[in-house]
């Protein structure tokens, strides 16, 4: 199923955990979302979108790519299948934190997954770098338009509240949308077979009627 192939193998191969990777491809943005990123994977089976960012608090010690979240998406072009995250980096002093779940404001449980956690550095106190994200069912994302807001926790008491504007929400399910439209009307035109070559004339042959030697001359009239 793709849900266990986007929680998984497409979250490894995107941080490199795969040994076997074949080139991903970037592709043109879609006119009706500018902003969302496109890659081809995994030899265009599957197409990967990634919104634009947006910090959930100051950037690490003033770093870019810190303390961010997007919305990613992975489109399936076998089966038309898609699967979405809400994914976020999350950089601090102490913990580690054992992030454990992820709720949105009506109470709805999400299913959390856990990517990474690196050491950043323990030189003057520990700080860590994590990545995890929440997996949105397609009917959860789609019927969140207006935008939604989550709250992650974990175990030892670190809560990290998220809110995703509805302008990212927008922007994702366009772009997916878009990509499934050029998928459709491809699959219903494909490109016409092309006409087969017209069969050369064989050459003519000793023996054949065209090969014969002409005819001598008539002797009529003559005396």
């Amino acid at each position: 199923m793709i849900k266990h192939f986007a929680a998984s193998t497409v979250v490894a191969l995107a941080l490199g955990g795969c040994a076997v990777m074949q080139p991903e491809e970037k592709l043109a943005p879609q006119p009706q979302a500018p902003g969302v990123e496109l890659t081809k994977e995994q030899g265009g089976r599957f197409i990967a979108f990634v919104s634009p960012r947006q910090q959930h608090s100051a950037p690490f010690l003033g770093v870019d790519d810190t303390n961010f979240f997007c919305l990613r998406s992975w489109l399936d072009n076998k089966t038309g299948e898609t699967a979405h995250q809400l994914y976020v980096e999350d950089s601090y002093y102490g913990g580690p934190y054992l992030w454990n779940g992820v709720y949105d404001t009506a109470n709805t449980k999400l299913n959390l997954v856990a990517i990474s956690r690196n050491q950043i550095t323990c030189e003057l106190g520990c700080s860590f770098a994590d990545e995890f994200a929440a997996e949105l069912p397609e009917a959860y994302l789609r019927g969140h338009k207006d935008g939604f807001a989550v709250t992650f926790i974990s175990s030892n008491g670190k809560t990290l509240a998220v809110k995703v504007p509805a302008e990212m929400v927008a922007a994702e399910i366009n772009a997916v949308d878009a990509v499934k439209d050029v998928a459709a009307k491809a699959a219903a035109n494909p490109p016409a077979a092309p006409a087969a070559p017209t069969a050369a004339a064989a050459p003519a042959t000793a023996g054949s009627p065209a090969a014969a030697s002409p005819a001598p001359p008539s002797s009529a009239g003559k005396s």
